[in-house]
């Protein structure tokens, strides 16, 4: 399809991670017509897991492999009916999935137009970036980056949708990227489709809102919603669908006849997903998603309206991983009374029975996790309490048998009530994530279009937004009548609100928002924002007593968002938290009990 098509490009997703649902690609293709396929498979931590492949696997082998097996079953019909794939399935080793890729479509009997998007990985330039000036100053701590380059496992920036417009224009129909953005993956697309360039601001804001809707595949059609009680067909979610218009305004829809929803209430929640400020950093611009308006359509079509661009930040978000040493835990199981004190005899225990003891180890973390904390337990289960002990050193030997050596040796020589629930495993490699950025005008994007064995080059469009007019937004005060002082009952805050969370390296971010059935969402919304200041917040969740905790407010949502610096440490590959990616923290906050207006239960 050429530029300047019809006036609505339907961009479908099948992938919101590397392990997602490998049949999505087929469904979505069989399912209903399609003009795009798209799929994200990168996170911070899946650059890490694609090195260990390459580590394991040799040169060729950095990328998502299920992005492969998809493409077998859905190559043919993609280009039979003129459906173009766009996918960062590429990872760290782009040309290695490209090759794959041709060497797929030879054995299908087909011959497809494949560019590969490059430029993003800058492991290569790592020194001479540092030479030109480069820092690279973590996000989260502000600490600048002293490690040696070879401690770095990968750093990869977060390029824009420029590469995958120009290589479609070109005639591509696979487009296969490294650390493309997530929501580039449908911009880039929507670019092309109706030839916006720089200076489409709005347009190229609306689009963003829509690749964000959607990256994150079944989240958006009821996978992780708070409501799930209300989703149908939750046994086999659906994958979501994002038509895009000329202005940049999308609906966001699924497969008539595949399972989930698309509601107002599952958008809302994929809206605060991952986000922090109202103002949402991309690489091509920065789009205000406290300007956009959600209508729901029925039947599954919700409507997104209203958003708005502005400048490009000047520079672009690099993910790194760092290695750092080596990491093993155990698990013991206490039983009955006094855990607590049977968990400090056990710790002193194991450390006294290693080589230098606890103060050998660069990083100790121990956790007692309680099955039913305080009260008489009514099974064995609840009598337990799991006690976590992770150590961490530079010296391998250190972290491996010596550590499981001293704590399989507890398990006759210890307190009452203490077994292991399994072996110890070896140690393994500990990474941290390192959240940091890279000057713009030191990354540029290569695409090379290859075609009968042949490789073009072609040029990257320029879609980085570097003048817009200022934003104004008229000040409209949420005044509505106060519920300061109305009768309350306790009541889990779930009652009133749903909520998603999510990891963003070392942070945590929770999004909560007014469940949309209830009949008074305008005073609801008052009191929530009365109730959730920063403090309460942190009453609610303790473990971030300690943190940094922001707060924004979405009044065009209905919604306050709150982001906890370092809750997660140094990122999921690093951390000991319970919940290594948080995505369980915001039910945990919906289940906390407050003081909830009777009115808004409908139970004055």
């Amino acid at each position: 399809m050429p530029a300047n098509g019809p006036g609505v490009v339907r961009i479908a997703n099948c992938s919101g991670f590397y392990g997602d649902r490998v049949s999505a690609a087929k469904e979505m293709v069989e399912g209903g017509p399609i003009d795009v396929l798209t799929g994200d498979w990168l996170a911070e931590l899946t650059m890490l897991i694609l090195e260990r492949r390459r580590q394991s696997r040799g040169p060729g082998f950095g990328f998502a492999a299920t992005f492969v097996e998809q493409m077998e079953q859905v190559l043919v019909p993609c280009l039979e009916n003129d459906i173009k794939v766009v996918s960062n399935a590429g990872g760290l080793d782009p040309e290695g999935l490209g090759t794959q890729l041709t060497e797929l479509a030879s054995q299908l009997g087909v011959a497809p137009k494949i560019a590969v998007v490059t430029g993003d990985d800058l492991m290569l330039r790592l020194q001479q970036l540092r030479d030109l000036g480069e820092s690279f100053v973590n996000l989260d701590t502000g600490e600048p980056l002293s490690v040696n380059t070879q401690d770095v496992i990968t750093a990869n920036a977060y390029v824009g949708a420029g590469g995958i417009a120009a290589a479609l224009a070109a005639g591509a129909d696979i487009v296969v990227t490294g650390r493309v953005t997530d929501a580039s993956l449908v911009v880039g697309p929507a670019a092309w489709w109706f030839d916006w360039t720089s200076a489409d601001v709005d347009c190229l804001a609306g689009a963003t809102v829509a690749g964000h809707l959607i990256e994150c595949g079944a989240q958006v059609t009821g996978g992780n919603y708070a409501f799930f009680a209300d989703v149908p067909g939750m046994h086999r979610l659906g994958f979501p669908i994002a038509e895009v218009e000329s202005d940049g305004s999308c609906v966001v829809t699924k497969h008539a006849d595949h399972g989930g929803q698309v509601t107002a209430g599952t958008v809302t929640a994929q809206l605060l997903y991952e986000v922090d400020s109202p103002r949402y950093l991309g690489p091509d611009l920065v789009t205000r998603i406290d300007a956009v308006a959600v209508h729901d359509e029925g039947h599954d079509r919700v409507r997104i309206t209203g958003a708005r661009g502005e400048i490009a930040p000047k520079s672009l978000k690099v993910a790194m991983n760092l290695a750092a040493g080596f990491r093993n835990s155990a698990t013991f199981i206490l039983t009955g009374l006094d855990l607590e004190a049977k968990a400090q005899i056990v710790e002193r225990q194991l450390f006294e029975a290693i080589p230098g003891g606890k103060s050998g180890f660069d990083d100790v973390q121990t956790q007692l996790l309680p099955h039913r904390p305080g009260g008489e337990p009514d099974n064995v289960w609840e009598a337990q309490a799991e006690l976590r002990i992770s150590v961490v050193s530079r010296e391998q030997v250190r972290v491996d048998r010596a550590f499981t050596s001293a704590a399989v040796g507890l398990t006759l020589a210890s307190v009452p009530g203490l077994f292991l629930p399994g072996i110890p495993t070896k140690a393994t490699p500990l990474s941290v994530y390192w959240p940091t950025t890279v000057d713009r005008s030191k990354v540029a994007m290569q695409v090379e279009l290859a075609e009968a064995e042949q490789s073009t080059p072609v040029e990257a469009r320029n879609l980085s937004v570097v003048s817009a007019p200022e934003l104004t937004f008229p000040v409209r005060p949420f005044v509505v009548e106060s519920l300061r002082d109305a009768p309350t009952v306790r009541a889990p805050l779930g009652r009133v609100a749903g909520a998603r969370s999510g990891d963003k390296g070392g942070s945590i971010n929770i999004g909560l928002w007014i469940r949309h059935d209830l009949p008074e969402r305008a005073r609801a919304y008052a009191w929530l924002k009365d109730e959730l200041s920063v403090e309460r917040f942190q009453t609610l969740l303790p473990e971030s007593q300690h943190l940094s905790v922001r707060r924004f407010e979405f009044d065009n949502l209905l919604a306050v968002n709150f982001v906890v610096s370092a809750l997660l440490g140094r990122g999921v590959s690093g951390t000991t938290f319970v919940d290594p990616q948080g995505k369980g923290i915001g039910e945990y906050v919906r289940a906390r009990l407050v003081d909830v207006p009777l009115t808004l239960l409908g139970t004055e």
